[in-house]
This record gives structure tokens, sequence and C-alpha cells, in this order.
């Protein structure tokens, strides 16, 4: 008789191992390997008694489309970040910190599409009915037709949600207390998890409901569970907050029906999330025009343009090893360009402490925001304050050329809306605007800039000796 084949399986990043070991090969994580039984379960083969497969009925890609595509919820932020509104039949799956407001969003476009008409379904698996009314009620939704339901059982929420007539959009908080009967293991685990998902989503397939799920994240910043979650649904979202700053981004990561790299700006209230129309002035908020070592930068978050300050302080140590502090950019990206200053540009900075960091908690991802950073770096060593009404963008390479970068037009657009009349730019820029290249000051490579920093010191020298 053949003895049943066993495997392991690691509870953190779902790395299949053939015996158990105490730290699982694929994350390094001790005590996380979990023996399951391959033959059962969701994705992880067939059965013991093979099953006749029944055929599909195939169609053609040309047809009419009975309904809408999307759900508007009339929230435009969160419409932003979604690609126009969800679509019917997909899955979001919507991850964040503890306490960064996710119940709380998801709360109000629930409470906003039930308004409109929408039948919602809001099932939580964390809280009990009472303390999900009592948000409700905070957030000035509680007078709303949302349905509302506390279980964590895959099978009996399918059963719920699945009577009567079909709901337009399902919200599961969260994906983490799910636990199906066809598993063998305990709630929150990778099996748990996966089964719960697929369950999901294949219910939002067969049904055309839209479907909400909503994702613990580890200490890295990762959705928990396996990773398979986030090729299984159709979008992936991230809301990112700092808890020290009142603001919230909803950064999408993947979207198969939309643009990737968007963004939905929001800020925290007592009342809830309210939307921020322009991010740019809130970034900008509290800057101080005439402190040297700050910046500001002109980026992009997939088709918005986002002005932020981008603020650094070079300071000599005594230290043996200068300490390089960063906050809301790349470490890595940060040595590149002190290592370009210092080897193209004569700028030294060996004996110096440099700390950066991005305002308002914001986080920059695109490597345009180098040129804002050096500009930085370097009025911070002068001690000379840059023109308050400009902003600087572009790419630096080794070589210290300044590349140019997409959505010229789009950055500078912003730039002018929010009163710059000015902008350091690398030279080339294929979209530049027409007629006004005055204001607009054209560089091709890091040094240029350094010497028009330097100069601009060396001016104001001049005139106060000449007072």
């Amino acid at each position: 008789m053949v003895k049943p084949r066993t495997q392991f399986i690691c509870q953190n990043c779902g790395t299949a191992h053939s015996r158990w070991v105490g730290k699982c090969e694929g994350c390094g994580e001790w005590n996380t390997v979990v023996e399951e039984d391959p033959m059962g379960g969701i994705g992880s083969g067939p059965g013991k008694v093979p099953k006749k497969g029944r055929p599909v009925a195939l169609t053609a890609l040309s047809g009419e489309i009975e309904e809408a595509p999307r759900i508007h919820t009339g929230i435009a932020e969160l419409d932003r970040a979604t690609g126009g509104g969800f679509v019917r039949g997909s899955a979001v799956l919507i991850g964040g910190d503890p306490g960064i407001g996710k119940s709380t969003l998801l709360m109000q476009a629930a409470a906003a599409l039930s308004r409109r008409g929408h039948r919602i379904i809001y099932v939580s698996g964390e809280e009990a009915v009472a303390q999900v009314r009592l948000r409700a009620q905070r957030l000035h939704a509680a007078e709303t037709d949302v349905l509302l339901a506390a279980e964590t059982n895959v099978e009996d929420i399918l059963a719920t949600v699945g009577e009567g007539k079909r709901p337009d959009l399902v919200i599961i908080d969260s994906i983490q207390t799910l636990w199906s009967d066809t598993a063998d293991a305990a709630p929150g685990t990778v099996t748990q998890v996966r089964t719960g998902v697929q369950a999901m989503i294949r219910f939002a397939k067969q049904t055309g409901a839209a479907m909400v799920l909503v994702g613990h994240v580890t200490k890295e910043g990762q959705i928990a569970g396996p990773r398979v979650v986030e090729h299984m649904v159709d979008a992936v979202l991230y809301f990112e907050g700092d808890r020290g700053h009142h603001y919230r981004i909803l950064r999408t990561v993947k979207n198969r029906f939309g643009p990737t790299d968007e963004i939905g700006v929001f800020e925290m209230s007592d009342k809830g999330l309210r939307e921020v129309n322009n991010p740019s002035e809130l970034f900008l908020g509290e800057r101080n025009e005439k402190s040297p070592g700050a910046a500001v930068f002109a980026g992009m978050e997939g088709t918005r343009p986002v002005l932020v300050e981008v603020q650094a302080l070079v300071a000599p140590t005594s230290l043996g090893t200068p300490r390089r502090a960063i906050v809301g950019w790349d470490s890595a990206r940060l040595s590149m360009i002190l290592a370009v200053l210092e080897a193209h540009c004569g700028v030294r900075l060996g004996q110096h402490d440099v700390y950066l960091n991005v305002a308002g908690g914001y986080r920059i991802t695109e490597p345009a925001a180098d040129l804002a950073v050096a500009s930085a770096l370097v009025s911070s060593l002068a001690g000379l304050a840059l023109p308050a009404d400009c902003v600087y963008f572009g790419e630096v390479s080794l070589s210290g050329a300044i590349r140019p970068v997409a959505h010229t037009a789009q950055r500078l657009k912003e730039a002018e809306k929010l009163g710059f009349s000015q902008a350091v730019l690398p030279a080339g820029s294929a979209d530049l605007p027409k007629g006004t290249g005055g204001r607009w000051s054209e560089i091709d490579s890091l040094p240029d800039l350094v010497a028009r920093i330097a100069g601009s010191k060396a001016a104001l020298k001049r005139e106060d000796e000449d007072v």
C-alpha cells in the first residue's frame, strides 16, 4: 500500500518543503512550517477520486454588455485609484497597517454606493455587529441600507451573500480571519487564506458581484499570507500613511482594468476620511521658503502630478563613519547621488552626516527626484536657500548627466498652477511647453547645477560686501 505523501508548507511565504524544518528556506522565518495534506484543499492538487470534467460554453469576444462595466462610488479619489470604479465580477485586495483607515474607507464607500441604490453587503470577521454600527454612526453611514454580517466561515458567507438578489458589492474584512471546512488548517494560515480567497473570487466571477477583500500587512509592508493571493485578484491597493500625519494615500500596485501607480489622497479626521483634491497644496502647506536644504520636486503618481518638498540636512561629524538617515526615499539612490556629487562635482560629503526627508511623510518612488535631492544636498552644504518659486526634476546618471523624464508638460503645468514660475529640468525634454522657455532652466549635467548654486552664493556674498 502506497504511503500517503505529505507536504510541509511555510505559513509566512507558502514555500513547500519535503520535510519539517525549523527555519523556512524561502523567507528565513522560524517555526512557521506546518504539515499539510497535498491531496486536499484548493490549489494543492486533484482530489483522491478523479472527477470527470464537463465542457464549458465558448463565446466570442464581440457581443453586447448587459450591465455597466463599472460601479462608481462617487468618492473621486477612490474611483481614481481603482481606474474609474469597481469592475463588476472583479476582486480587489486592499492592504494596510492596522488602524490606518481601511475599514473606515470601505464603510464610507459602502454608504456612498448604498445611497446610489446599489445592494451592498459588509461582512466583518474581526468586529462584532455592534462595533461596526458604532463606526457607521461616527461616519454618518448608519442611515443607509448597507447589509451587515459578522461571520468567518467561508461556506456560511457564500450561502448568505448568494441568497436573494445578487449584491453589487461584497466587502470581506478581513481575509486573515476566514476559515473553510474544506481546508484542514488553522485560520490565518496559508492554506486557509488561499482557500477562502479562491472561493470568494469564484463567487465574484460567477455572479458578477464586485468583491473587496481586506488584508493585513507584515512588518515589511507586504500583504500577509501567500504571495499567490496578489496574483489571483484583479487589483491590489495599498493604504499608506504615517501615524504622525493626518493624510492617507491609497496606492494602486496592480490593476487589470486600469493604470497602475495611481494614487488617491485622503485626509483623516474625527468624522472619517476626507478627499484631498489637490495633494500638492497639502504637502507644501508647512513649507519654509527661506530655509537652506529644501527643494520642491515636481513628481508624477500615475496620471497625477504631485509637488512635494525634499528636505536635506548636511552637518559635519566627528565620527569615523558618517551617518545617513533617509525618510521617504530609497537609501541606495541617495548613496548613488552622494557618490556622483563627490566624483564629478567635487562636493566632499565624506565627513558630513546626511539626513534626507520627504515632507509630509510622502514616499517618492520615481528616479526623477534625483535632481531635487541633489539640489537640496548642495543647498544645505552651502547654507544657501534655493529660489522659493522654483521646482526641480530630472534623473541623474552615474556619469553626472541629467536624463530627461516623462510628463514634463504636466509637471510644469502643475507647478505653474501653484505659483511656481521657475523650473530646473533636464536639457532635451521632449514635451516642453512652447513659448515659455525663458522660465525653464535646462541643464545637461550635475556639475552645471552645482555651479549654478555656487554662483548664486557668490553673487549674494558680493552684494553683502557692497552693502
